[in-house]
């Protein structure tokens, strides 16, 4: 026995000594890089031919050292910590709107219903032209947000010209605490089907899905409830804890973090009683659900507390914290991997070991493993959460996508506002043939030309030839087809007039009741809220789907 703990003793002064070696050898890596970095950080900014700034320089080092790691490891400089604020709390002090740039103007994109912008009656599509006296003309959106944002109960005054108008107008506007809310719509869409939109994951997410649903329960013929996490990039993951907490009882293991740090691995139970542990749930998510999203779908998925419907997430299966540096700068750094209850972790891109050209791939799947729900059925981990009925991805027209990024639909529904005073209530409200046909007409003189994927294989078909010198042989051939392919324009416009209209009424449903009018329109010709409704409504379906697969 003695020889034994001997042995024992031996093996651990070894073991410690090896760490301990490796321990000086990474510090002295450390030292010795910073040393080289140092040296050389003073040698450029003393030698270079040109004047260099210091801190841009150094920022853009730091950049690029993290960018080598993972999108989501950033550092926040002194004036970006507000944002830091922001992305946990959703809250900042400010006038209430979101703003961007277009042709050199600054615009209003959307004032939030009750803020100072909407109270002092901005509208989406204003042009901002000067602030507190100054011009804004040559100014970024960043730089604008910087001036509009402040403490709250400061005033700011802005000049703004409404498109149409001739006069411009002077706004003081006087500024506030604006809290960002995660739940900014729910509604009964049927006598039985309750519907919850989630679209962040900032503080008390979790009590405005509870506050949401227990709303919901007030009407009587309540039988079954929708949470929408598409297009939801996350959040604090006490958060999702919480969410799900709603729907699954108290104890239940949710989420497992595992890092490099031993203090990084912990794991997360619920902690509060739920509002409802029976009421069929349906969680639809898209390619754009991402963290936070995912351990709420994955662990629905996991527990067998509900079905999934839509597209696969996005595969973001990592953690990050927030650390605070010197001068009040800070660092955000991804210290683990989150792995849901059956223990998949979703993780689809590996950055830890990227491609000779530093592009990173996705996890092989040789890689990928098969794992079990609570009752049995098989998911997988390494790429998102899977849905359990998938519907098609909204793909759009090569019209519609040019009429969106050349903010055509948006100046419409601009002129739209500015010559209508009122529509109907967002659920009933429907463009007419008479609007769009003055859609077509607004469009007369506008650029929205695109070109069809056809088009593309033509031109590169073309270069092909060219390039092995057959072109001149098949010119006659290739401009017939060239001739044939050229789109229409006005005939795309008819063809996809479903769709162009369904982002129209949108757009113009946001002018007057914001962004729940938005939300209560989409989901009039929405395809993964109404398969979602079909499943629910077929009980027996739901619950053979939860059951046990072989």
């Amino acid at each position: 026995m003695l020889k034994y703990y001997k042995k024992t003793l031996i093996i651990a002064v070894i073991s410690a000594a090896l760490i301990g070696t490796a321990f000086i050898d990474d510090m002295f890596e450390i030292s010795k890089n910073l040393d080289i970095f140092s040296s050389l950080y003073r040698e450029v900014n003393t030698s270079y031919v040109d004047e260099v700034e210091p801190a841009k320089l150094m920022r853009t080092g730091i950049d690029a050292m993290l960018k080598s790691l993972d999108p989501y490891t950033n550092y926040y400089s002194e004036s970006e910590i507000e944002d830091v604020r922001f992305m946990s709390t959703g809250q900042y002090g400010g006038i209430g709107a979101t703003i961007f740039q277009k042709k050199g103007d600054i615009v209003i994109n959307e004032p939030y219903e009750g803020s100072p912008a909407q109270l002092a009656g901005l509208r989406a599509g204003d042009i901002i032209t000067g602030i507190e006296g100054r011009p804004v003309k040559g100014k970024s959106s960043g730089d604008i947000t910087t001036f509009l944002k402040g403490q709250p109960n400061t005033s700011v005054t802005l000049m703004i010209k409404r498109p149409g108008e001739n006069k411009e107008m002077q706004k003081v506007l006087t500024r506030q605490e604006i809290k960002i809310k995660n739940v900014p719509y729910y509604s009964m869409l049927s006598e039985s089907v309750g519907y919850i939109k989630l679209s962040g994951f900032t503080q008390n997410a979790g009590n405005e899905v509870k506050g949401a649903l227990l709303d919901l329960k007030k009407n009587a013929g309540l039988k079954s409830v929708i949470l929408d996490l598409r297009n939801n990039p996350g959040g604090l993951l006490l958060e999702a804890v919480n969410v799900t907490n709603v729907f699954v009882d108290r104890g239940q293991l949710i989420v497992t973090t595992k890092g490099k740090i031993a203090d990084n691995n912990r794991s997360y139970k619920t902690l509060n009683s739920p509002v409802d542990l029976n009421i069929p749930v349906a969680v639809i998510t898209n390619s754009q659900s991402a963290s936070a999203s995912e351990i709420v779908s994955g662990a629905i998925q996991d527990l067998d507390r509900g079905v999934i419907v839509g597209q696969r997430t996005f595969g973001k299966g990592l953690v990050q914290n927030t650390r605070p540096l010197a001068f009040n700068t800070q660092l955000k750094v991804t210290v683990a991997k989150y792995y849901v209850p059956s223990g998949r972790c979703i993780q689809a891109l590996d950055y830890s070991h990227r491609n000779p050209d530093g592009s990173v791939g996705k996890v092989p799947d040789s890689l990928i493993k098969p794992y079990q729900t609570r009752n049995g059925r098989k998911v997988f981990d390494g790429g998102g959460v899977s849905p359990d009925f998938e519907t098609e991805s909204n793909s759009l027209s090569n019209i519609t996508l040019s009429l969106l990024q050349k903010g055509l639909i948006f100046d419409y529904a601009t002129a739209y506002r500015n010559k209508t005073t009122s529509i109907e209530a967002p659920k009933i409200f429907k463009l007419t043939d008479a609007d769009f046909d003055d859609f077509v007409k607004f469009l007369s003189d506008k650029d929205y030309d695109y070109v069809t994927a056809s088009e593309k294989t033509l031109e590169d078909y073309k270069d092909a030839a060219i390039k092995e010198k057959y072109f001149e042989a098949i010119r006659p051939d290739y401009e017939k087809l060239k001739t044939a392919l050229k789109h229409d324009k006005q005939s795309d416009l008819l063809k996809h007039k479903e769709e162009i209209v369904k982002y129209l009424e949108q757009e113009i449903a946001g002018r007057y009741y914001y962004q729940k009018g938005k939300i209560e329109v989409s989901l009039k010709k929405d395809i993964d809220v109404k398969k979602a409704i079909e499943v629910l409504n077929n009980t027996p379906t739901y619950y053979s789907t939860l059951a046990t697969k072989n």
